[in-house]
């Protein structure tokens, strides 16, 4: 896979030495030619500087990394969002530096903060390593910015980064997984996408699409995205939950999801009725199973808001998650994409790596980042947004993923650390892959993740 990356501009720093006597020199030849009637040249930039000035130094952009783990159009527009800032003022030039992905963003400052030399700005957060200290709050620089207006923030998404009453983190942008579908397949066998408002009644229609020849599936009437999170949001529309509500049980081994990963189960491995691409690098995957669907192997896909830069809406429509019957509407995932600042940055870096956030965060340009991607705007004012009330008239698929995230799950906030969530990472491939039963599965999650919540309980 091709990674952009962003170009850097070069600027030199003029420097002047002066030696021995050479500034009496200077000043006497200035005086004698003001005595001979000619007026003294205006002293320069870098006269100034020489003589102690700072005006230079002032002026010199303060160079910052900004890592992200994006490819494909999103990496285009993040790059163009780069350039955009970089050419909007001279005060700071962001340099991207691109990852495989959010994993590998993660690893690479994990390595960088111990060796104290981090980027300025990375699209990652941790709110374990924010209470550690590896992290630096923004909430000086909020309150000196009378232009950062919290309240016009999706608060849900603002909250995200908080973390023990500090902003840490700044949403970059919202997500939330919907589901694409060719609309020439649903025509042909008669599925009105919006009767599918049950998973029930979505697998029935997974299966009138699905296409077999000598048992083995051609076509697939589905394909969920490969890991725990499309699972975990129809365990969530079926009223279960990862923890207790005093936070002191683990809860992945419930009736809630032992039932609805049993269903993905046997709906990927025994029905065949949906596929799963997964393994290789970074997002390889993800934009496997795209191609899947866009090269008419299979009838949609459940993937990310974001993933409608990569589209072509001439051939697939949008619509949300279903439900369960006789419980109500899906309740999938809304969650932030967040920023952070490594504490390890030097303070000036520290604040051009805020001023770099929250441009990104400023209403047209988070408005314009949700219509070139697909991923929902953080603040309430970019749907008022003139170019966005157009483009929303003319796009219908954007409002989806606004629709979703009203009546949406707020995400885990794993209090291990990552533990929890890796072994329900784990739980997932043997369900999917591996084909092991959802009830085997989880219990052993649920064995591994309730003695790293009983260890930091201690």
């Amino acid at each position: 896979m091709n990674w952009s990356k962003s170009d850097m501009t070069l600027k030199k720093k003029l420097k002047l030495s002066w030696k021995g006597g050479m500034s009496l020199v200077l000043a006497a030849s200035i005086a004698l030619i003001t005595a001979c009637g000619t007026q003294a040249p205006t002293e320069s930039n870098s006269t100034a500087a020489a003589s102690g000035g700072t005006d230079t130094q002032a002026k010199a952009p303060v160079e910052i990394e900004f890592w992200y783990g994006l490819g494909g159009n999103l990496g285009d527009n993040m790059k163009k969002k780069i350039d955009a800032f970089n050419a909007s003022q001279n005060e700071v030039v962001v340099k991207g530096i691109v990852q495989a992905d959010y994993t590998e963003t993660e690893q690479k400052l994990q390595a960088a903060i111990a060796s104290k030399k981090v980027p300025a700005a990375v699209l990652s957060a941790n709110i374990d390593w924010a209470r550690k200290g590896y992290y630096a709050p923004m909430d000086e620089m909020i309150a000196a910015d009378p232009e950062f207006k919290k309240e016009d923030f999706i608060q849900t998404f603002l909250e995200q980064g908080n973390v023990d009453g500090k902003q840490f983190f700044l949403p970059m942008y919202g997500t939330t997984q919907i589901m694409y579908y060719r609309m020439d397949t649903f025509k042909e066998n008669g599925i009105d996408p919006a009767s599918l408002t049950t998973w029930e009644k979505f697998a029935e229609a997974a299966a009138k699409m699905t296409k077999k020849e000598n048992g083995k599936t051609t076509f697939y009437g589905w394909e969920p995205m490969w890991g725990r999170d499309n699972m975990i949001d129809a365990v969530m529309g079926k009223g279960g939950k990862i923890l207790s509500d005093d936070g002191k049980t683990v809860m992945i081994d419930s009736p809630e999801w032992i039932e609805t990963w049993e269903l993905f189960r046997k709906w990927i491995n025994e029905d065949k009725i949906m596929g799963i691409q997964y393994g290789g690098q970074g997002w390889e995957y993800w934009y496997k199973t795209i191609d899947d669907v866009m090269k008419n192997k299979a009838a949609g896909y459940t993937g990310s808001s974001g993933d409608q830069g990569d589209l072509d809406f001439k051939i697939v429509a949008a619509m949300q998650q279903p439900g369960w019957e006789g419980i109500g509407e899906g309740k999938p995932v809304a969650s932030a994409i967040l920023a952070g600042i490594p504490a390890a940055a030097s303070p000036e870096q520290q604040k051009a790596a805020y001023k770099w956030l929250t441009y990104f965060s400023k209403t047209e340009n988070t408005a314009s980042w949700s219509m070139n991607t697909g991923y929902i705007a953080v603040r309430q004012s970019a749907q008022q947004d003139p170019e966005f009330k157009k483009f929303s008239e003319e796009h219908p698929q954007i409002t989806v993923p606004l629709q979703q995230a009203a009546h949406a799950s707020a995400p885990f906030r794993d209090p291990t650390g990552g533990k929890i969530n890796d072994a329900l990472k784990e739980a997932a491939d043997k369900v999917q892959i591996n084909n092991v039963p959802a009830e085997q599965a989880l219990k052993e999650a649920k064995e591994k993740a309730q003695k790293e919540l009983d260890r930091i309980a201690k």
